[in-house]
């Protein structure tokens, strides 16, 4: 585990199949569509709350509607993906998720925002699960933690997006227009997917059961089949849900919060937003190599440990060039893990469960951390900026004793 990968583990684009190529930039795309859509809400949130004259907590629940969708979505369509196959559930849910967007243009209440959110986060529920598995079966036999990075680094292109188009259309147009925006991504990931087919191990799995005549188990139940299968399904999501809730919370009220305290222009906030992710593209690429060459626990632990610190460097900065700084260092700790959940799970679980696998613990984990905004808006209404930052980093320690307890990441015979 600790040494370098070898000549064969290694994967170059010239040298990818064209199925291989079509999976990596389908996902991508379909990655960069989730997190412009998670994206322009949080972003967009100061002027929902001036506009419709709400509290920063009912702002906040948007992002726990949005994850309520994505929780049910990913249980939904993970088990129809297992099932009929991940490609057909990758091209159709898109449709959920433009129909919501476009729809949003037209909300002029928080109810109604609520509600389309919800419908988004159903649709995109199927991005995340179908497309770390589809990387994780098209490239059987190598080490896919670096190829799993940059489809996440291509996706953050969806926040760049999200965070550019904030500060051209919301001065000028509002929220409104810029959630009607979040269709130009949806677009480009529907014309990339057109020739988009399941993987040869899925097929393969698919047939066998067929000559076999053998019944398909249910997904759901596979992942819990077990106590202890149960125990690291659940404790996955726990981590995943620190993860999110990190994200979010962090991309929501951090960059506002330490303007404010230095008394920044507001203009000025979507350079805060870029910093955080170009970091967290970076995180994501050294967190990619550092799973393939070391193996999950000690490039979660390192990662984990460092995001529990890192969180107080903003309150460091005494200028917008220090903030600028610390923010990047913010984002490539706090969000480099994320590349890795995919990996892991999908070496953990068997191929007739793992795409339900990747959504349980992708959906369950989101729909928890959909409640870390309106904790930290709470927190935020009554208490200082140091609460939480002190939420946050309990969070993150408590996502690293998480991992540690899971036997399976210490087992030898494991292969990452």
């Amino acid at each position: 585990m600790t040494n370098a990968a070898t000549d064969a583990d290694q994967v170059h684009f010239k040298d990818f199949t064209k199925h291989q190529k079509v999976t990596m930039v389908s996902t991508t795309a379909g990655f960069s569509l989730e997190h412009m859509d998670h994206s322009l809400i949080p972003i967009a949130t100061t002027a929902i709350v001036s506009s419709l004259g709400v509290t920063q907590a009912a702002a906040g629940l948007i992002t726990t509607f949005a994850m309520t969708g994505t929780l049910l979505g990913g249980l939904f369509f993970g088990i129809l993906a297992d099932k009929i196959g991940r490609a057909k559930i990758f091209n159709w849910t898109i449709f959920v998720v433009a129909f919501a967007t476009a729809a949003l243009y037209f909300a002029d209440n928080i109810y109604e925002i609520y509600a389309l959110k919800f419908l988004a986060g159903f649709g995109t529920a199927a991005e995340y699960g179908a497309g770390v598995t589809l990387i994780a079966e098209s490239f059987a036999g190598k080490k896919i933690g670096r190829l799993t990075s940059l489809a996440h680094i291509g996706g953050q292109t969806g926040t760049i997006l999200a965070a550019i188009a904030s500060a051209l259309i919301l001065p000028r147009y509002g929220w409104n227009a810029l959630c009607l925006f979040g269709l130009l991504p949806i677009a480009f990931a529907f014309f990339v997917r057109r020739n988009l087919t399941d993987s040869a191990e899925f097929e393969e799995a698919r047939q066998k059961r067929e000559d076999e005549k053998k019944k398909q188990k249910m997904p759901l139940i596979e992942v819990f089949k077990t106590p202890a299968l149960a125990y690291q399904t659940i404790a996955l999501v726990l981590m995943m849900m620190v993860q999110i809730g990190g994200y979010y919370g962090i991309l929501t009220w951090l960059p506002k919060t330490m303007q404010a305290h230095l008394g920044l222009p507001v203009g000025k906030s979507t350079m805060w937003t870029v910093a955080m992710v170009i970091g967290m593209s970076l995180g994501m690429y050294f967190f990619g190599s550092f799973l393939d060459r070391f193996g999950p626990r000690k490039a979660f632990g390192f990662f984990l440990g460092f995001s529990a610190l890192a969180l107080y460097l903003p309150t460091l900065a005494h200028n917008a060039w220090s903030l600028l700084a610390i923010m990047l260092v913010v984002g490539f700790f706090s969000n480099g893990m994320y590349a890795g959940f995919g990996v892991i799970v999908s070496r953990l679980y068997p191929a007739e469960a793992r795409v339900t696998a990747n959504s349980v613990v992708s959906s369950g984990g989101k729909f928890l951390g959909g409640f870390f905004p309106f904790i930290v808006g709470s927190l935020m209404d009554k208490l200082t900026v140091n609460h939480v930052l002190m939420f946050f980093t309990l969070s993150y320690l408590f996502s690293l004793a998480v991992m540690l307890s899971i036997p399976a990441l210490r087992s030898k015979n494991t292969k990452f």
